[in-house]
């Protein structure tokens, strides 16, 4: 570990966050905590960083945030407050092994980031228990599919849970299930076809008044339940459960089980008429699949209590419920039906737009499942619906993924909008710089330099005529009108001048870089990086330095494009 360097980093963070006045005090503290064992050292990092924290404070504001962008960015963001890290409660009852749990979504389109929060829940819980998950589709409505859906889903699903699908199950491929339960609900004198008008129904349940159909002998309801399949047109007849019908809750008395519906489905075409409603449908599924906790968006609070006349009349335990409320995304779009128009309409590219919450996209970024499993967790579980502006969603997911991938992601210098500037003077050299400055065992990336450099366009427009500037860890420079000439006087010189530290690349041996950008304003960012890059292995991700954490999503004959994911 290079103590100095950590101490410096300290000292430039806790200047930024204290009005420019570094206390040497904290930044001892902080080097401490990285080691227990520099504790036997404690006297002489504090007469170092009393040092560089005078160093430090002599500095603009300005120069301080320069230098710590150079050094690591990070440093300036403001990570989450967190008194301690946050844990899911105990689930009730649950014993380890032996807990079953489901997501379960519709086949509208791939997951989003609402999507991530619930299934994360439920995956998070399941290797806690070292329990069982079951993705289920839920495709019993034809009106309303995606196709591609069934093979996206699972994919996102097992990206996200780190493959901890037990089980896929799709509703429509399990229709002889459900009306086999029908049937013996019918049998059992605990459901009857229902063949009211709907609004004449409605009247009635409102009134607390029994439909005529409820009281007709089993036999005739076994005849009208076989009718369904051949005789019914759509819409003249429904299967409904037998419930309180004095029921406080309108929505509890005789709601339907199964419906009649002609609609072509994706993947069954014309082969079934009758299909199962949620209720009933969820029901069979979660007792076939012997589920024992369940997290339900609280909307679902009257369909648990549907469910319980089910669960009741099968003699059946009931799964553990856990409500959790609604999360309102301000300023991103997670609408599949409306995202997939806009994709159909040339707004976005697919699925995976950089510009999009879904996970497709964000997983194309470089965004790990572990961040979104923390995101979650920090969340946690309350029925308090929550409004989550883009801002502060990618706040919090954020500072969760850089926790992840910045042990992980090597360091490499990137130029965009790229100057070429002849630094007169400057001597041919080699630089040596680590691939990650807490992992010094990766390796170095090498330069050869000599008076043509690559810098920044901004950094150029920024330079002050006289001022000593520094390219980091190789010389330092002195812009006089277009011209720059070499400085021979050293680094130390340039500590005491407080000039700018820049990110340059040699003239040659560079390779094109391409990084795609979330901003509408600007989409793609264009420029140079070190040709070690090339090394690099599609779906790695690093640090560009200066710039952020981006991954390489591919690699042409005349560049490499990256992915931009956060700072």
């Amino acid at each position: 570990m290079d103590i100095e360097k950590e101490i410096r980093k300290f000292a430039l963070q806790n200047a930024a966050r204290f009005d420019g006045k570094a206390n040497p005090g904290a930044v001892v503290g902080k080097v401490l905590n990285l080691d227990s064992k520099l504790r036997t050292k404690a006297s002489e990092i504090g007469r170092k960083a009393a040092e560089v924290c005078a160093e430090v404070n002599k500095l603009t504001p300005e120069q301080q945030k320069e230098e710590i962008m150079q050094l690591d960015p990070s440093l300036l963001e403001e990570k989450p407050k967190q008194e301690k890290k946050r844990e899911l409660p105990e689930l009730k009852g649950a014993k380890k092994g032996k807990v079953v749990m489901r997501f379960a979504p519709s086949p509208s389109g791939p997951m989003h980031i609402g999507h991530a929060y619930a299934i994360s829940l439920t995956s998070e819980y399941c290797r806690r228990y070292d329990g069982k998950l079951i993705l289920r589709i839920e495709d019993t409505n034809p009106e309303n599919i995606y196709k591609k859906a069934y093979d996206l889903l699972p994919e996102d699903a097992r990206w996200l849970t780190k493959d901890r699908i037990h089980e896929v199950w799709i509703q429509s491929g399990r229709l002889g299930v459900y009306y086999d339960y029908a049937q013996k609900l019918v049998e059992m004198e605990k459901a009857y076809v229902c063949e009211c008008d709907t609004d004449r129904f409605r009247k009635l349940v409102f009134e607390k008044k029994a439909c005529p159909c409820r009281d007709i002998p089993k036999k005739e309801q076994v005849l009208r339940f076989e009718k369904m399949f051949s005789g019914y047109k759509a819409g003249e007849a429904v299967l409904r459960l037998k419930t309180d019908i004095n029921h406080k809750n309108p929505a509890m008395r005789d709601f339907p089980l199964m419906r009649i519906n002609e609609h072509k489905h994706p993947r069954q075409g014309t082969k079934h008429r009758v299909w199962p409603l949620m209720n009933l449908a969820v029901f069979v599924d979660d007792v076939e699949g012997c589920m024992t906790h369940i997290i339900r968006a609280k909307d679902h609070m009257d369909n648990a209590k549907r469910q319980e006349y089910l669960y009741r009349y099968f003699q059946k335990p009931v799964p553990e419920s856990l409500f959790v409320g609604r999360l309102n995304f301000e300023g991103m779009p997670i609408s599949c039906s409306k995202t997939r128009v806009l994709i159909e309409e040339g707004k976005y590219e697919g699925w995976d737009d950089i510009r999009l919450p879904f996970l497709l996209a964000l997983r194309r970024r470089g965004y790990q499942p572990e961040a979104f499993i923390n995101w979650a967790v920090d969340i946690g579980l309350s029925q308090a619906d929550k409004t989550v502006t883009k801002k502060d969603f990618f706040k919090s997911l954020d500072a969760f993924n850089r926790d992840i991938v910045d042990p992980v992601a090597n360091r490499y210098f990137f130029v965009w909008d790229p100057v070429k500037v002849r630094i007169k003077g400057a001597p041919s050299q080699k630089v040596e710089l680590e691939l990650h400055p807490d992992h010094p065992k990766r390796g170095k990336r090498k330069f050869k330099t000599g008076e043509l450099f690559y810098l920044c366009k901004e950094d150029v427009d920024s330079m002050k005529d006289g001022m000593l500037n520094r390219l980091m860890d190789c010389l330092n420079l002195v812009k006089d009108r277009d011209k720059f000439k070499f400085d021979p006087t050293g680094y130390e010189n340039f500590k005491e001048q407080g000039g700018r530290i820049i990110h340059w690349l040699p003239a040659k041996d560079v390779v094109k870089v391409e990084v795609h950008m979330p901003d509408e304003d600007r989409r793609v960012v264009k420029g140079y990086g070190e040709k070690k890059l090339e090394k690099l292995k599609q779906g790695d991700v690093v640090q560009l330095e200066r710039f952020g954490f981006c991954r390489l999503d591919e690699k042409k004959k005349d560049k490499l494009v990256f992915w931009f994911g956060h700072r």
